[in-house]
């Protein structure tokens, strides 16, 4: 099981820490993956991180801004977000899974169940 957490509203141009805390099983193996999904759109990727953390992946419109990193120790997973923007605004999931850092959102075995991010203007 995954469980995000760290959502909430800001401003635009603040700053969210998100977090994923796995139970149940250990995730120390996997690639995990942010993704999100604002009102009336697809789901989309946003980052995406080796089991060492050696490897990172992200969205262009994450790069710069974001940072993925994980604590296998704390079988977490985190998604930090700086100079947020309001078409940030989306329910934020992670997933792990995945195979390979580039792999497709279908290749995701376990989903957490959202924490929803609000930018405001």
């Amino acid at each position: 099981q995954l469980q995000a957490s760290g959502g909430g509203l800001v401003q635009a141009g603040g700053s969210l820490r998100l977090s994923c805390a796995g139970s149940g099983r250990s995730f120390s193996s996997d690639t995990m993956g942010w993704f999100r999904q604002a009102p009336g759109k697809e789901r989309e990727f946003v980052a995406a991180i080796s089991w060492s953390g050696g490897s990172t992946y992200y969205a262009d419109s994450a790069k710069g801004r974001f940072t993925i990193s994980r604590d296998n120790a704390r079988n977490t997973v985190y998604l930090q977000t700086n100079c947020l923007k309001p078409e940030d605004t989306a329910v934020y999931y992670c997933a792990a899974g995945g195979g390979s850092i580039w792999a497709p959102m279908n290749n995701y075995d376990y989903w957490g169940q959202g924490t929803l991010v609000t930018v405001s203007s």
